[in-house]
């Protein structure tokens, strides 16, 4: 079995700290090796590292690696690393365990801090089993041509959600998650209120493949409130439509991670399986074809994932579809310890891959609960680490670059309808709203990261309301700043406030296509400028004759001189969207990719582009204005 079973990632990354994420197969202490420009790689003093440990299984040891430098490290310097990982047999290289991290002519991975942001990578929504290829595999590529020419490399690399679907598992995925859990001895756990209460009788299910959606959690002690929101209409309380391989435990979910960001256990995972049923049989083989593609390129973005520091936030599918979208959901979701579990071992998994690596400081209150969890006997305290991380309030960060950058939680600060379960929560409550209105005030400009589009295409969102007053906002994924009249309208006043900054900069993705907005606010005597760059998704895409005529009819209904738009929030907005290359006035692109933010020094000419997993780089092309200046300061005269 190999020592390094995934990583390291680079997370958080400034002059006064940089974290690593790394998992090994044997516990070991990870010593921290730098060499600062042309300098000796040296071992990092002990007092500036600190290192959490935590066994997730027999032969699985998540390590979480923090150093604050005495000193402020140097910006625009390369920083080489490695780590001596100091085993029971003694230490071993990182470098001599994983060798493909390393880029042609490099003897050890680097990384370049540089918070005067130039240019960043974001993407949403990587799913294997996606017919689409893997556009982390072209930042790969992008990123070695880059460092062979001796040229900058971006700032970071911003992943605004789904970057798992716990939800959403092809069938080789989960036959591969149940090998590595008995390979790594990953912890088993029980349950209650549930067909089946342990992993041992979950696997051992006839359900367990691709009809999982039968053992999900429909119990009539929540018949009431699923009456409410679903009509009467008897379906699980998980909405998802692709449910028949729902990660349900937390080796699962843990397992599910080791295998999308690393190519180490796939070499010991035999994806041959020949006893389902036949109706499901072409559809394993029909998946397996498409992992087997997935997996191939997963040397190369572990590699670029240790070079470029990397932010995360999580959105629906890192937990579950429609995670926390109306009331009513959260009524019957929460009210049910099966389902609660299932939606607490998604959010641990997210904590431990993803969600500490953005600010470990604000994740040192749970260390000791952490600790008591994960012992070598196994899991001990679960349900009361779930209930800590479910009243969670510190999941949204900011990063100090500048422009400043601020990622929201839109997740599990909603503003809830008092009026309707079945409507839809606004993302952000009031006051969290309020915080981030105080975060913003004297800034001259901000980068603004939401899982979800603040402006979203117009006939998608009238679709959406539609079915909302029917009572069906769950059907069509009903999540989009506007849904909601509180935080539509507390949004709104934000971008108005006199004091807030005249330039926003919006990235974000979820909806599988990417397009590109310039907004000012109507009637607004200081309004900002606002550019919002949705890019979608890293490995997935939108139905491509849907799009092609939802693109048409939004054009022909709410172009910016429409009426209609008198009748929505637009009536306060004037927007212009820019256009994507080789379409007759489309607006939207559907291909998967990455973002690309390209900022001058002052702010005053914003591309954007998208790198395609093809390796095109497409720019949407700015209507009219070649620039994007911010709004001037308007200086109010007062009488003597």
């Amino acid at each position: 079995m190999p020592l390094v079973l995934a990583g390291p990632i680079l997370r958080r990354c400034d002059p006064q700290r940089v974290a690593f994420w790394l998992v090994t197969s044997e516990p070991c202490d990870c010593r921290l090796h730098l060499a600062i420009g042309q300098g000796e790689l040296a071992a990092v003093a002990a007092p500036e590292l600190e290192q959490l440990s935590l066994p997730v299984g027999r032969h699985c040891f998540v390590h979480w690696i923090y150093w604050s430098p005495g000193e402020p490290l140097a910006q625009r310097v390369e920083v080489r690393y490695d780590f001596s990982l100091e085993t029971a047999a003694g230490a071993v290289w990182l470098t001599e365990q994983v060798p493909d991290i390393n880029y042609d002519g490099a003897g050890h991975p680097s990384f370049v801090i540089d918070l005067a942001v130039s240019e960043v990578i974001h993407g949403s929504c990587r799913k294997p089993h996606h017919r689409c290829d893997d556009a982390l595999v072209q930042l790969d590529r992008r990123l070695a041509t880059r460092l062979a020419g001796a040229q900058a490399r971006p700032n970071f690399l911003m992943m605004s959600g789904d970057q798992v679907y716990t939800d959403d598992v092809a069938g080789p995925m989960l036959w591969a998650i149940h090998q590595v859990i008995e390979m790594l001895g990953l912890f088993d756990e029980s349950w209650s209120g549930a067909l089946v209460n342990n992993s041992a009788e979950l696997f051992a299910h006839p359900d367990n493949f691709y009809r999982r959606d039968a053992l999900l959690p429909d119990e009539d002690a929540n018949a009431a409130v699923s009456k409410r929101f679903w009509r009467g209409k008897r379906k699980p309380i998980f909405t998802t439509v692709n449910g028949g391989n729902h990660l349900v435990t937390f080796a699962e979910v843990m397992a599910m991670y080791l295998l999308v960001w690393s190519p180490a256990l796939w070499q010991r995972v035999n994806l041959g399986k020949k006893d389902l049923q036949p109706a499901v049989q072409a559809t394993y083989e029909k998946e397996k074809g498409i992992i087997e593609r997935f997996v191939a390129g997963l040397p190369q973005v572990r590699r670029v994932l240790a070079h470029l520091p990397t932010y995360m936030i999580f959105d629906d599918h890192d937990v579950t579809d429609d995670w926390n979208l109306t009331r009513g959901w959260e009524e019957a979701s929460y009210s049910h310890p099966f389902s609660k579990r299932i939606i607490g071992n998604a959010l641990l998994g997210y904590l431990l891959c993803q969600g500490w690596g953005n600010d470990p400081e604000a994740f040192v209150p749970l260390h000791d609960e952490l600790q008591t969890c994960f012992g070598d006997a196994g899991l001990k305290g679960q349900d009361q680490l779930i209930e800590r991380l479910l009243a969670w309030s510190n999941w949204h960060y900011r990063l100090p670059t500048t422009p400043p950058t601020m990622v929201l939680d839109t997740r599990t600060q909603r503003w809830r309808s008092e009026s309707n379960p079945a409507k839809p929560s606004g993302l952000m409550d009031w006051e969290s709203l309020c915080d981030l209105q105080q975060h913003l005030i004297g800034q001259r400009s901000v980068i603004m990261v939401s899982a979800t589009p603040v402006y979203g295409v117009k006939l998608i969102e009238v679709i959406q309301k539609i079915f909302t007053f029917f009572g069906k906002a769950l059907t069509v994924d009903a999540e989009n700043w506007m849904a909601h009249k509180g935080t539509a309208s507390v949004m709104l006043n934000i971008f108005r406030h006199q004091s807030t900054p005249p330039l926003f900069i919006i990235l974000s993705g979820d909806v599988h296509y990417s397009f590109v907005y310039d907004v000012t606010l109507r009637f607004s005597r200081q309004s900002p400028r606002i550019c919002q760059i949705t890019a979608s998704g890293i490995k997935n895409e939108f139905p491509r004759t849907l799009l092609l005529w939802l693109d048409k009819l939004n054009r022909w209904l709410y172009h910016r001189r429409s009426p209609l738009n008198w009748f929505t929030q637009r009536r306060y907005m004037s927007i212009r969207p820019r256009k994507p290359p080789g379409g007759k006035g489309r607006t939207l692109l559907n291909t998967s990719g990455l973002g690309v933010l390209q900022l001058d020094g002052e702010c005053k000419t914003i591309r954007t582009l998208v790198l395609t997993a093809s390796g095109d780089e497409l720019e949407f092309v700015q209507h009219r204005s070649p620039k994007l200046s911010p709004a001037p300061v308007v200086v109010e005269r007062t009488s003597d």
